[in-house]
C-alpha cells in the first residue's frame, strides 16, 4: 500500500505550494489536489519535481454535469481541458462525477438540471458521453477514477451517490483506464456496508479513501471500524493507494504514524 496525501485537507496554516514540503517530510511524496483550475498548478509541479513528489490526482471544479444532455459539449470541453493539464503536470489520476457540485453560500449544491430527465435517461446520457471521454483518456496515461458522492451534505440529488451504481458504470465501460475510487467517507454517509462493499468490488478499485465519519478526520475520530476495514484490505491482498483526504485532528505526524499503524 501507498498512502497519498492531500493538499487541501492537510498542513492549511501555510500557502499551499509550502505543502508540499511539508508532506515529503513526513515521508509522503504522492500528493492530491481539489480543483486544478483554481489551483496554481504550475507551482505544484515545480515544487514537486524538486522535492521528488508526483501530483497523484485532481478534479475539475467546473467539469458540469454527465446526468445532463444539455451539459454534453460542456463535458466533452472541460474533460478535453483537464486532459491537457493532466499531461502536462504528469497528474496520474483524474476524478469524475456524475453531477456538477457547486458552492453556494458555503455549502455544496448539485447544480439543477437543464429540464426534467429522468433517471434512466440521465444514466444513458452518462454512459454515453463518458464512451466519448475515455476516446480522448486512451491517448493519455491518464487513469480516470469514479467516485460517489454522497447526498448527506451535498444537497440537491447527486445521479451517482453510492458505490452499487459507481461500480456499475465501471463493469459497463469495462476499461483498463476507468476504475472505481472506494471513498469509506461517502460511502459511510450514502449506505454504510462498508466490508461489503470493498468485498463486492473487489477488483475494481485501486484507491480507498479513509476519511472518517462524521468530522472526515483521520480513521480513529469517528463511527467507522478502520481495523475491520485494514484486516479485509489484508484479506483481499489490496496493494494499492491509501488517499489520506481527510483534516487531521492533531499534529500530522503524529496522525500519519497512527494510520500506518492501522494499515500496515
Amino acid at each position: 500500500m501507498e498512502f497519498t496525501g492531500y493538499l487541501d485537507f492537510w498542513f492549511t496554516d501555510r500557502p499551499i505550494v509550502e505543502r508540499v514540503n511539508a508532506f515529503v517530510e513526513i515521508g509522503v511524496k504522492r500528493l492530491d489536489v481539489w480543483c486544478w483550475r483554481n489551483a496554481p498548478m504550475a507551482e505544484l509541479f515545480s515544487e514537486c519535481q524538486s522535492l521528488g513528489a508526483v501530483l497523484n490526482s485532481s478534479f475539475d471544479e467546473d467539469m458540469g454535469s454527465l446526468a445532463d444532455p444539455e451539459d454534453n459539449e460542456k463535458t466533452i470541453r472541460s474533460w478535453s481541458e483537464s486532459l491537457e493539464m493532466a499531461e502536462k503536470y504528469q497528474v496520474d489520476h483524474l476524478f469524475i462525477f456524475s453531477n456538477q457540485v457547486d458552492i453556494i453560500d458555503g455549502k455544496e449544491w448539485t447544480r439543477r438540471l437543464s429540464r426534467n430527465v429522468t433517471e434512466s435517461e440521465q444514466y444513458a446520457n452518462l454512459l454515453d458521453q463518458t464512451e466519448k471521454i475515455m476516446k480522448l483518456v486512451e491517448q493519455t496515461h491518464v487513469q480516470v477514477w469514479v467516485e460517489a458522492l454522497n447526498e448527506f451534505h451535498i444537497q440537491g440529488g447527486v445521479l451517482v451517490h453510492d458505490h452499487d451504481l459507481a461500480a456499475d458504470w465501471v463493469r459497463r465501460m469495462d476499461h483498463p483506464q476507468f476504475r472505481l475510487a472506494f471513498d469509506c467517507y461517502h460511502q459511510q454517509r450514502t449506505a454504510g456496508n462498508l466490508i461489503y462493499g470493498l468485498e463486492a468490488y473487489h477488483g475494481l478499485y485501486p484507491t480507498v479513501h479513509v476519511g472518517d465519519v462524521p468530522t472526515r478526520q483521520e480513521p480513529g475520530t469517528g463511527e467507522i471500524n478502520f481495523p475491520a476495514i485494514a484486516r479485509k484490505l489484508h484479506e483481499l491482498d489490496f496493494d494499492g493507494f491509501i488517499g489520506m483526504e481527510f483534516a487531521p485532528s492533531e499534529d500530522p505526524k503524529v496522525v500519519l504514524d497512527r494510520v500506518k499503524e492501522i494499515f500496515l
